[in-house]
């Protein structure tokens, strides 16, 4: 297949490849499909609890596959693809480490708090945990994290459209976020849930194509590791566990206690225990067993997920004939490392193929943009607008309200869209905002759920002093590049291994104002803890039932694939 470049006026930019009539054919009918599924399922979507929840009618399959597809965006396949090209093999730890111990710990430890308090979203939790001032801090920080996640998806999209179709920056950000504000806020939560299941399936059949082929030129694992290993002498690209003993010995200039203990143990447990992107698929089960399942099921596909995110790094690193460069540091003929999976496709994908691609990475767009609107909508009406601005509405002015703040949360990520391209890559950005608010508000989720003498004043303060000290110390390594060696323990850190240790500071920052606070003040009494702390909750026993249903018997299973991956790429 000839790559061409073309230049045209209005929508046209650098374009690297022509589709055929199949491929866009294909493009179109997926466009005409999201649409009718959002228009089919207005007749679902009558009541708060349909717009906002599903209706709670999900089985835990349903529930599963798109509690993943959530977070299987397009900022998730082109961002780790160009973390995988930037930092070798250690990105998939944010699929390994960072994915089977929190999910497990979520379906078998947090799902039963949310479910059973029947709350619309992790800052409702919060309300009845800790009272009104705390909800209304983590309900607008998590809105304002939405917004700026939502626009690192549209940024992400519009690369697709320039590098694939040639089209304007521009022109790419805002036809896909027409189409995503339309189907999220005709079927609410029940359109975003079942485009998600569609588009988990895209994604696989669209992506496979690039690592079978790569693999395939490159001679298998081994000789791309050989490869890679030719055109890189600096670092070790290809090991997960063997080079974390030092800073200086692997690219991301990470030691591996910030693999453990700020990945493993804050970002992962804060991202997939708090971020109500995905609590929010899991709560929408139908029963409190297929919530626990829901994302114990997405864990087994989210350890193979690598295969299509992290192998297209890899592959570029050893199999592409021109270098990759920072996005800041883009100039007139070179490509960033945000490029990566666009460019492996306009590699090896044919016609039909490519159309199929292409239509899985804008799958992955929507399915992540549609996550974040749709969160961003239940935060903002339920804890922000009912309990400050109209207390006493009819549900169905808080269902309006909710699709116009579907079409607001567009038109805002609109705005921050154009944040991303201060940073080397997305997934950088991405995870400097983990650390800026999901690593504290799991400080004070997770204290709240298990210490019944967290008080109230102590969640405020505490989640306000995490979220305000992570920032300041990003303000002060951009401020002062010497201080990366006191927060990221190495001057030899990366920008990724800097969000790591800003993440466990500032949870340790949030734990320990928590704790020291609430040892100054009254905490709630007992009876108004019941089903909010371990202790004085009551959850539905599993005992009656088959060791295969029950959900431990499949955390379990989880356990012993998630051991043989880290042996194997040790």
């Amino acid at each position: 297949m000839a790559l061409t470049i073309l230049m045209a006026p209005a929508i046209r930019a650098n374009r690297l490849i022509s589709l055929s009539p199949a491929d866009l054919l294909i493009i179109v009918i997926y466009f005409a499909t999201v649409l009718g599924i959002g228009f089919y399922l207005r007749r679902y979507a009558k009541t708060s609890k349909d717009f906002f929840l599903a209706g709670r009618e999900m089985s835990a399959w349903v529930a599963g596959l798109s509690f993943l597809s959530a977070n299987l965006g397009a900022l998730e396949l082109m961002g780790w693809a160009a973390a995988a090209y930037q930092y070798g093999i250690l990105a998939a730890h944010f699929y390994w480490i960072a994915a089977f111990p929190s999910m497990v710990f979520l379906g078998l430890v947090m799902m039963p708090f949310y479910y059973i308090s029947k709350t619309h979203s992790v800052p409702g939790y919060l309300r009845l945990r800790y009272g009104e001032a705390t909800r209304a801090l983590s309900g607008i920080s998590f809105a304002f994290m939405t917004v700026l996640m939502s626009g690192i998806n549209m940024y992400a999209m519009a690369i697709v459209m320039k590098v694939v179709l040639g089209w304007n920056i521009h022109f790419s950000i805002w036809v896909s976020s027409l189409t995503v504000a339309a189907y999220v806020t005709l079927g609410g939560l029940f359109s975003a849930i079942f485009n998600e299941v569609l588009q988990f399936f895209l994604i696989w059949l669209g992506v496979l194509v690039v690592p079978i082929l790569g693999l395939m030129e490159a001679g298998g694992w081994s000789g791309l590791v050989v490869k890679i290993h030719q055109r890189v002498h600096s670092n070790d690209y290809v090991h997960l566990w063997s080079t974390l003993g030092t800073f200086s010995g692997n690219p991301m200039g990470v030691h591996w206690t910030g693999i453990v203990f700020g990945l493993g143990g804050v970002i992962a447990f804060g991202y997939w225990t708090t971020d109500f992107l995905v609590v929010q698929r899991a709560m929408a089960a139908k029963d409190l067993r297929s919530a626990k399942l829901a994302p114990i099921i997405a864990a087994y596909f989210k350890m193979v997920v690598p295969l299509i995110v992290i192998l297209p790094g890899l592959l570029a690193l050893g199999l592409l004939p021109f270098r990759l460069v920072p996005e800041s540091a883009v100039r007139p003929g070179l490509h960033s490392y945000n490029e990566v999976l666009p460019l492996m496709l306009a590699r090896y994908a044919g016609p039909g193929l490519l159309g199929l691609g292409v239509t899985a990475l804008i799958a992955g767009f929507m399915s992540g943009m549609a996550g974040n609107v749709s969160a961003f909508a239940t935060v903002w009406t339920y804890d922000i607008y009912q309990p400050y601005i109209r207390k006493s509405e009819s549900d169905a002015h808080y269902v309006r309200v909710g699709r116009w703040c579907t079409i607001l949360g567009v038109i805002l990520s609109i705005a921050t869209a154009y944040f991303v391209t201060q940073f080397k890559s997305i997934m950088d950005y991405m995870q400097a905002l983990v650390s800026f608010f999901i690593a504290p508000l799991f400080g004070t989720v997770i204290l709240g759920m298990i210490w019944r003498r967290a008080t109230p004043k102590a969640g405020f303060w505490g989640l306000l002093a995490g979220t305000v000290s992570s920032i300041a110390m990003y303000a002060l390594v951009k401020a002062n590049p010497a201080y990366l060696a006191v927060i990221a323990l190495s001057p030899d850190a990366k920008d990724m291994a800097e969000n790591l240790y800003r993440a466990l500071w500032s949870w340790i920052i949030c734990v320990l104002v928590t704790v020291i606070v609430s040892l100054f003040t009254t905490p709630k009494p007992v009876e108004e803890l019941t089903g909010l702390v371990y202790g004085y909750t009551k959850f539905p026993d599993d005992g009656g039932l088959p060791l295969y249903k029950r959900p431990v018997f499949w955390g379990a299973g989880v356990a012993i694939f998630f051991i043989i991956l880290q042996w194997v790429f040790w």
